[in-house]
């Protein structure tokens, strides 16, 4: 493994975990603006109806990929500008 990938190792987990809490909170304010509850319905709430829950679990899903994408495209980006390599 390169030394690059092994040093990037960590930026990258903490990038992971920040982007995990960002991908939370676009959650919580798409769901709130969409005029549901402040808090998604959880999958073994027996009065929410199936389509709720699996709605807000699938823009749920959406949200954290795209976040979660950007956020790493955007890390090794700017680890190529500073590093002059591609950290993956």
């Amino acid at each position: 493994m390169k030394a690059s990938k092994i040093a990037y190792k960590p930026v990258g987990m903490a990038m992971g975990a920040f982007s995990g809490v960002l991908a939370g909170a676009v959650f919580k304010q798409v769901w709130k603006q969409l005029g549901h509850e402040e808090n998604a319905p959880d999958a073994t709430d027996e009065h929410r109806s199936w389509r709720e829950i699996l709605s807000a679990a699938a823009l749920q899903g959406a949200i954290f990929a795209g976040v979660k994408a950007a956020v790493d495209r955007g890390g090794a980006t700017a680890t190529r500008c500073l590093t002059g390599t591609w950290p993956g």
